[in-house]
């Protein structure tokens, strides 16, 4: 392993690692459904099986469909985000450990499908009766890795020149 790829690789190993421990304790210490109040009227702990995506994207297509679809994109971003490690971040750290957020939330994820047809969630953050849709630890680290990926991108875009001036002959 080069040395420009450890902290790429120490935050996957890190982020995934704890996404697959908590929730091992969740489907070991709970039943589904069951909620523990952590911050009464904001935040609990709900132990929930969600068979589609983010915000509940494809849970009532079939299973089938919905495991070749999820683990084909899934396994298409997992080499994206490979390619554009190699590709453009060396050197760039920030770059770097965005990356690898989003990836170990990726294989999180996957591994759950993989394992359960579904993902484990467990966050349930709340205002009163709104709720956020649940999520878990991959994908908290997909989106603040997405977050910074953004800020990254949008920063050096405006850090980059501008167009040459046209030419005059």
């Amino acid at each position: 392993m080069q040395r420009k790829n450890v902290p790429f690789m120490l935050t996957v190993a890190l982020l995934l690692v704890l996404d697959q421990v908590t929730k091992y304790f969740i489907q070991g210490g709970m039943a589904l459904h069951e909620s523990i109040p952590v911050i009464p009227g904001f935040f609990s702990i709900t132990y929930i099986r969600n068979p589609g995506a983010a915000f509940g994207f494809l849970a009532g297509a079939s299973p089938t469909f919905r495991y070749v679809f999820f683990i084909g994109v899934t396994v298409a971003a997992i080499g994206l985000i490979l390619h554009y490690l190699r590709t453009y971040a060396a050197g760039d750290h920030l770059l770097t450990i965005s990356l690898g957020m989003i990836l170990s939330g990726a294989i999180g994820n996957l591994i759950d499908r993989v394992r359960f047809g579904e993902v484990i969630d467990f966050l349930d953050v709340y205002l009163g009766t709104t709720h956020w849709p649940d999520f878990n630890v991959a994908d908290a680290a997909i989106s603040v890795g997405a977050i910074i990926l953004f800020i990254h991108l949008v920063q050096q875009k405006k850090s980059a020149p501008g167009p040459l001036p046209p030419h005059q002959g």
